[in-house]
């Protein structure tokens, strides 16, 4: 016995017996050097695990294996299950360290490899909602999904819903949605609603505003454009795309804005289940910081003003509604 007593025991509990720390760093490294093999031959890990994921996750399998199988006679079945729920564990630790911020935090989508059919298994944690928040099909006219930050400087993804009655040409607003830039698009959509389609009235209708956050990222930051789109949107009476997220913001004048935090938001917007991103022009230059990776998952669309993201977010050419 190495350990003699309750003192010693303490004692290499907390690392200071030399003497222990050899017995367990060499058992630590035999029983992986014994299991490794086992493991890579029917799995291996997806790319997007970095070192320190990967680290964690075999060194979960490996304490789970000895625990499971102590004797080692573990199979594919068992290591397979060793396997979802260590990326599992692993996953939901990114997930909480993802809101601190970051880029090199927002890579949570792990998954493992069968060897055998070269197939690719993707592995969630059971409270997330799993790109939910972003439904595929049309929204109705007047709904749309956006990408802003919030009050912490981190992205978050809000809903925008307006419903529209006959009028004098007013506007309203509920939820966490900032009076101001509601204030400003609905200007802005009176002075140029004519640009967009002869037959928008906006002198003989009202229309009412609310905004959804859908991950508590506290009041956007960017929200005068998404709000001028909606307002086009429920005036024709025409959706915005399928599985569309706007990004972007406009100036009283109407001078559109690049995009904070590009790839942060590109990502928030491919968790949330976003398949379209239309952005401005003036966010070329901030493409390179996005990997190239994540800004492939986006058939994305560029616009150069406010109108023209009107018509580029409903999917029509310009002229024609």
């Amino acid at each position: 016995m190495l350990c003699h007593g309750k003192g010693a025991f303490v004692q290499a509990a907390r690392g200071d017996h030399p003497r222990n720390i050899t017995l367990l760093d060499h058992s630590d490294r035999t029983f992986h050097q014994e299991s490794e093999p086992y493991s890579d031959k029917w799995f291996k890990l997806g790319n997007n695990l970095n070192q320190r994921d990967t680290i964690a996750v075999r060194r979960t399998v490996w304490g789970l294996l000895k625990l499971i199988c102590p004797a080692g006679d573990y199979d594919k079945e068992i290591v397979g299950k060793c396997f979802e729920y260590a990326l599992e564990v692993r996953r939901r630790v990114k997930e909480q360290l993802k809101k601190i911020g970051g880029m090199g935090l927002y890579d949570v989508h792990f998954s493992y490899i069968h060897l055998e059919d070269s197939q690719e298994r993707f592995v969630s944690v059971p409270e997330q909602s799993s790109g939910a928040l972003v439904p595929d099909g049309r929204l109705a006219p007047g709904a749309l999904h956006t990408i802003s930050s919030g009050i912490p400087e981190m992205p978050g993804i809000y809903r925008i819903e307006i419903q529209t009655i006959a009028g004098g040409g007013k506007v309203s607003a509920s939820g966490s949605a900032p009076r101001e830039p509601v204030r400003v698009a609905f200007d802005y959509f009176k002075a140029n609603s004519s640009r967009i389609s002869a037959s928008i009235k906006p002198g003989e209708q009202d229309s009412h505003l609310q905004l959804v956050e859908l991950q508590n990222a506290g009041a956007p930051q960017s929200f005068t454009l998404a709000s001028f789109i909606a307002l086009c949107s429920a005036a024709l009476g025409r959706p915005v795309q399928s599985q569309m997220a706007i990004m972007g913001d406009m100036s009283l004048g109407g001078m559109v804005m690049q995009v904070r935090n590009l790839a942060e938001s590109l990502q928030v917007a491919f968790d949330a289940g976003a398949k379209k991103i239309p952005l401005p022009i003036s966010s070329v230059g901030d493409i390179p910081s996005v990997p190239g990776e994540l800004f492939a998952k986006f058939p994305t669309s560029f616009y150069s003003d406010p109108v023209d993201a009107v018509f580029t977010a409903i999917g029509v050419e310009c002229g024609k509604c």
